[in-house]
């Protein structure tokens, strides 16, 4: 099995298809921390990470969102006193992609 931070996300499409459940069994133990969540009926990849104060933070989230860009695939970011919240789902299909998983990946490895 290939580390999911060293793949590449691909484009994606509306037609693009959802993760299987096998395939959701075989990614998300590469991405444990995450859980999946529900939010108005679409999964969601969620992890909250921990942090001394908001400069840290915040500093974090800026490199979630520089990821982001370079990624071309854009999550929902929450930052608060401590804390940010990074949310990844394919918003065009509605669902989780394999580019969701490895974005949560490689958002793991920016490190906090």
């Amino acid at each position: 099995m290939s580390e999911l931070k060293n793949e590449a996300c691909s484009a994606c499409r509306a037609d693009a298809p959802k993760v299987t459940d096998q395939e959701r069994a075989e990614l998300s133990p590469q991405i444990a921390d995450w859980n999946e969540v529900q939010v108005d009926g679409v999964p969601r990849l969620v992890r909250e990470f921990s942090f001394k104060d908001f400069v840290s933070a915040l500093a974090f989230a800026n490199r979630v969102g520089e990821l982001a860009e370079s990624l071309n695939h854009h999550p929902k970011i929450v930052i608060e006193w401590g804390r940010v919240e990074v949310s990844w789902w394919t918003h065009k299909i509605k669902g989780l992609h394999r580019n969701d998983f490895i974005a949560a990946a490689k958002t793991d490895a920016l490190g906090v």
